[in-house]
């Protein structure tokens, strides 16, 4: 019947050898496969059953819920914190000085603290010989509705310019 359809004996068996060797090796490479599957299904399944696996799964959940809450709470502590960054005090000129030439060691200072709208004060504590004496003058804006003395002057212009400072950073 073979020979009919012209297909010669030798062929046909080399044929099946070959297709059977083929199935061997598909099918050593299925069993390296399967025992491979196998081991890490025992490494997840260690020690475990079905309930304390979904015990596991639940644990993680609530992982995630108690992470999502601590998360939302850092951030309005976030929220809290820009808020009162916008309203503190982070432009800060300081000037030592002698504001009598009979006293030395530069005892008297004025300090000028100003948020990011030139909004703050300027201290002026000046010592002599009779005690210290201890001013205190609003800034509006970057200006005063007082007279400033020099070194007052001098604070609140350095102060005032660290809005360009900070700015180009």
């Amino acid at each position: 019947m073979l020979d009919r359809l012209g297909i010669d004996l030798e062929y046909l068996v080399v044929g099946m050898l070959v297709v059977m060797l083929l199935l061997l090796i598909a099918f050593f490479v299925m069993i390296m496969k399967y025992n491979q599957l196998a081991t890490k299904y025992r490494k997840f399944m260690r020690g475990a059953n079905g309930k304390s696996l979904e015990e596991r799964v639940l644990s993680r959940f609530r992982e995630i819920d108690s992470n999502k809450s601590q998360i939302t709470d850092a951030i309005s502590r976030i929220k809290l914190l820009e808020d009162a960054r916008d309203t503190s005090f982070k432009k800060i000129s300081v000037k030592r000085y002698d504001a009598f030439a009979e006293m030395g060691g530069k005892l008297s200072y004025s300090l000028c603290l100003l948020n990011d709208d030139n909004d703050g004060f300027i201290m002026t504590s000046m010592h002599n010989r009779d005690g210290c004496y201890t001013y205190v003058k609003e800034v509006i804006k970057g200006n005063t509705y007082v007279i400033l003395s020099d070194e007052e002057k001098e604070v609140l212009d350095e102060a005032t310019s660290m809005h360009e400072a900070l700015n180009t950073r």
